[in-house]
């Protein structure tokens, strides 16, 4: 079985490249994130093109922001959008659908930015992650969490720590949250296969960051145990993020129990750049 995750940034935007990566890629499960699309409307776009394709689809969407998606090839039973009990900023937002799939419960999630440290955003991403922990742990083991968490794990998945000082995705409370939802028997399963390797999965569109190869890991597979002990390749689909109208994320795509392309590492193509020299690159935005 195959699982993809991907923050689209706009189905609508991404369309022309998204039917394409279907066909190419063919993922079983296919979790979306940042879908900018109210559910009647992403039925209209993508709902006949789908059906063709074998898939059923869950929405969780809400128009111009946020939204979330999941496909599956495999079965979509028990679908629950939205995190139950969940905080709100001030009302929940379209930040999760989750589904079971081919045996294993799958979990599209879109965690809140954060916005800056100290913030009321930043206090409901942390409490955003620490529902959805609860929600995780009160389920069965055969699980998978699928989606732009907007942590980097750790300063491995940075290109430059010096050049986050200050900003969100990298403090501590929000690793601290990250670490805590792993802690309900979760695996990293790109980092866990790929422990050393220069791995990013989100570049910004500005200053040529992403043929620089100045990006970020945010976007995770966290697989319980018996999941990730069927892991048989995990990898970020570079080529996704290459060429005209791409999202600012990859792909992350994981097989399960058998590798249809092989074992073709964490990224493809693999990195355009070498790392810069640390403190050596400043972010877009702190220009």
């Amino acid at each position: 079985m195959r699982v993809a995750t991907w923050n689209v940034n706009s189905v609508k935007q991404r369309l022309p490249r998204l039917l394409p990566w279907l066909d190419q890629r063919r993922p079983d499960v296919v979790c979306l994130q940042e879908t900018k699309l109210a559910d009647d409307l992403i039925e209209d776009l993508l709902g006949a093109e789908l059906d063709k394709r074998g898939y059923q689809a869950a929405y969780h969407g809400e128009a111009r922001w946020n939204g979330v998606a999941l496909f599956s090839r495999v079965g979509l039973d028990d679908v629950v959008t939205g995190l139950p009990g969940g905080p709100g900023f001030p009302h929940q937002e379209a930040r999760a659908v989750s589904a079971t799939c081919g045996g294993v419960r799958v979990h599209s999630v879109y965690v809140p930015n954060g916005r800056e440290p100290g913030s009321e955003h930043y206090a409901y991403k942390l409490e955003w992650l620490a529902a959805l922990r609860a929600q995780v742990a009160a389920g069965p083991d055969a699980v998978m969490v699928c989606g732009d968490m907007n942590i980097a794990p750790a300063d491995a998945d940075v290109f430059d720590p010096d050049a986050y000082v200050g900003q969100t995705h990298v403090t501590e409370p929000e690793r601290a949250a990250l670490d805590e939802l792993q802690s309900a028997g979760l695996h990293d399963v790109v980092r866990d296969r790929w422990p050393s390797e220069r791995v990013f999965t989100y570049w910004d569109y500005r200053a040529g960051m992403f043929h620089k190869d100045l990006g970020m890991r945010i976007d995770l597979v966290l697989a319980g145990a018996p999941v990730a002990e069927r892991v048989a390749a995990a990898w970020v689909d570079r080529h996704a993020r290459k060429g005209t109208g791409p999202s600012d994320h990859a792909p992350v795509i994981v097989d399960l129990d058998d590798a249809p392309d092989g074992d073709i590492g964490p990224v493809v193509p693999p990195p355009s750049a070498a790392a810069p020299r640390r403190g050596s690159v400043r972010l877009p935005q702190s220009k």
